[in-house]
């Protein structure tokens, strides 16, 4: 009414006329804009001033752990019991990662898995909104299980022969296996950080158990075919854009015989040998972590 009043009280303007009606228009369009700017000046959006809501929160990242016994913890001695013989613990490093991750985990390593077990069984749960991956495999592969049992009789049996099988297949079989897993891999979970976790050393050259006794040779060329398998495994996970964890050398002044062992020697019961401890999980915690957060994203294509 007041601004009726004004535009009525200007000469030839009339209340009502066609002209007061176009100045007021055009009056109250000018002071809607520049009201409108001094709000978006302010940082008000209609968005803001209407919204009732709290802002929808960021979905938590997923972490998937495949792989054999080193991942999934076995010689923890404590394992969920709904895992079975996969001896899956809660002392793991999948599981103390995706605590520190903040991640929801799918925990499907499984002791004893083979890189063909872990293509086939374990895969599953990977999709497109996979957020971290790592993954173990390789070891039961190359048949080192065998090999330790060889090696740890009595002299004069020798396990050169195992060694020599061992060798020759991580040179020349282990390779291809690798690669259709990493690229199944892929295929399951185009937009994750995969990290790819390798194998310590065992030895230290020391004997500290009266029962497995290896020579200080055979402990020389366990750990070279150790050496040898964490060298195949890194070149296949950096061919297929993974990150690379090498255990080797947090684990080295925590070997078998040391004063602070993160790898059990002989144990009772005999599946629990020449494994990560508790302490050694953690240890693998802490060197996975900041290589999982590091490892590459996907390449576009």
């Amino acid at each position: 009414m007041a601004l009726r009043r004004r535009l009525g009280s200007q000469p030839g303007v009339r209340p009502g006329s066609r002209l007061g009606s176009r100045l007021g228009s055009r009056l109250g369009s000018r002071l809607g804009s520049r009201l409108g700017r001094v709000l978006l000046v302010l940082g008000f959006g209609a968005g803001s001033l209407l919204a009732t809501g709290l802002p929808a929160r960021a979905a938590a990242p997923t972490y998937t752990a495949l792989g054999d016994s080193y991942t999934s913890g076995l010689g923890t001695r404590t394992y969920y019991g709904s895992s079975g013989a996969c001896r899956r613990s809660p002392y793991s490093y999948p599981v103390l990662n995706a605590a520190r991750l903040g991640a929801k985990l799918t925990f499907a390593a499984c002791a004893g898995a083979t890189v063909a077990d872990v293509q086939k069984r374990q895969l599953a749960g990977l999709n497109a909104r996979t957020t971290y991956v790592t993954v173990s495999a390789g070891g039961n592969d190359a048949g080192f299980a065998d090999v330790l049992l060889s090696c740890g009789l009595p002299w004069p049996i020798s396990c050169g022969h195992e060694l020599d099988q061992a060798t020759t297949f991580i040179k020349k079989t282990l390779p291809g296996r690798l690669d259709r897993l990493y690229s199944a891999i892929r295929k399951g979970a185009p937009n994750a950080r995969v990290a790819v976790v390798g194998y310590p050393r065992l030895f230290n050259g020391e004997q500290c158990n009266l029962v497995a006794r290896f020579s200080p040779g055979e402990q020389a060329r366990l750990n070279a075919a150790a050496d040898l398998l964490a060298v195949t495994i890194r070149k296949r996970a950096l061919a297929h854009g993974f990150g690379f964890v090498d255990a080797r050398p947090a684990f080295a002044s925590h070997l078998v015989c040391a004063d602070t062992e993160w790898l059990n020697g002989l144990s009772n019961p005999i599946n629990e040998s020449y494994h990560p401890n508790r302490r050694g999980q953690a240890g693998y915690a802490i060197i996975v972590e900041p290589a999982l957060r590091k490892a590459p994203l996907p390449k576009l294509l």
